[in-house]
């Protein structure tokens, strides 16, 4: 089995785009992948290949921003026609991995009742067997939201009010909102980091992301007391709820509630027809507040990621 990564010579991205799509974990089609590649967010050097002596070809293909110098995410990873699909997907993730210098996260998009259907569980039984051989060990499962028009919005109930704010006041709220956090993510990294370095990640982060900077608003009580803060992004497709928290003094109140419809009522108003969140499913208050809000479940979220660093 030789792994590899395409070129740039037409013959090899035209492998790629023809490789079959179907199967019960869903795979980018051939349209979706020549709009990554044109617009640089998939390259030549992310796409790789396993390639069998007689000629079968399996596929990974990683994603990451326009900018990106590595990949961020496993995209696309198929297998098929092989005894041991997960020791070859290990095989081609590794030789990935060597090449980039760096581990990216596999998301997987999978159906909300994944594991009633034997078909898709076996399938992300060897996907995240192989993950877990290449170094990817934790798993993280989220839940994938959608708000559409249809499902209105709120008017403000005066409880909070919104005003923008200096970067080193959202660094000050990010620290304060991750106290007691429930969200994997966050209470993973606190175990490596302090929580005003982490914060500070975390302003970086959504400064980078496609949402502007001039979106962002602390949520406050009548008095000026700081209540949390509401940040608006979006993705190189659409709106969706960047970040949002309440500090650990006001939570119980239902002031969730009102930062997310804050956020939703912001897309609104700019004419967005369709906002995306994600929550850890072991994050039920939130879950809870999405729902309250007119969100709707659309897909389950598997993120494989490596260990953060002790």
């Amino acid at each position: 089995m030789i792994f590899r990564a395409a070129t740039a010579d037409p013959t090899d991205i035209d492998r790629a785009l023809t490789h079959p799509a179907d199967g019960p974990v869903e795979a980018l089609a051939a349209d979706r992948i020549r709009e990554e590649l044109a617009a640089g967010r998939m390259r030549p050097e992310w796409i790789w290949f396993a390639q069998a002596e007689d000629g079968e070809v399996r596929r990974a293909l990683w994603w990451g921003r326009k900018d990106s110098e590595r990949p961020v995410a496993l995209d696309c990873l198929q297998v098929r026609g092989v005894a041991d699909p997960a020791a070859v997907a290990a095989g081609l993730l590794a030789a990935g991995h060597a090449a980039f210098g760096t581990l990216p996260l596999y998301d997987l998009s999978l159906p909300r009742d994944w594991r009633a259907r034997p078909d898709v569980a076996e399938a992300v039984a060897w996907r995240r067997e192989a993950a877990r051989r290449a170094g990817l060990t934790n798993g993280i499962e989220r839940l994938r939201y959608e708000w559409t028009p249809a499902a209105g919005t709120t008017e403000p109930t005066g409880r909070l009010r919104f005003r923008e704010g200096t970067d080193e006041e959202f660094v000050e709220a990010f620290a304060r909102v991750s106290a007691g956090s429930l969200d994997v993510h966050t209470r993973t990294s606190l175990r490596s980091t302090d929580a005003g370095q982490l914060a500070r990640e975390d302003v970086e982060f959504y400064l980078d992301c496609p949402g502007e900077r001039s979106w962002w608003r602390l949520a406050e009580l009548p008095d000026g007391t700081l209540a949390g803060l509401a940040v608006p992004s979006a993705t190189p497709y659409h709106r969706n709820v960047g970040y949002l928290g309440v500090v650990p003094e006001q939570r119980g109140k239902g002031l969730i509630d009102e930062v997310l419809a804050e956020i939703t009522r912001f897309h609104a108003g700019q004419g967005a027809r369709r906002v995306t969140a994600t929550t850890d499913t072991v994050n039920a208050p939130m879950a809870a507040a999405f729902d309250r809000a007119g969100y709707e479940v659309t897909e389950v979220r598997l993120v494989l990621e490596a260990p953060s660093p002790a």
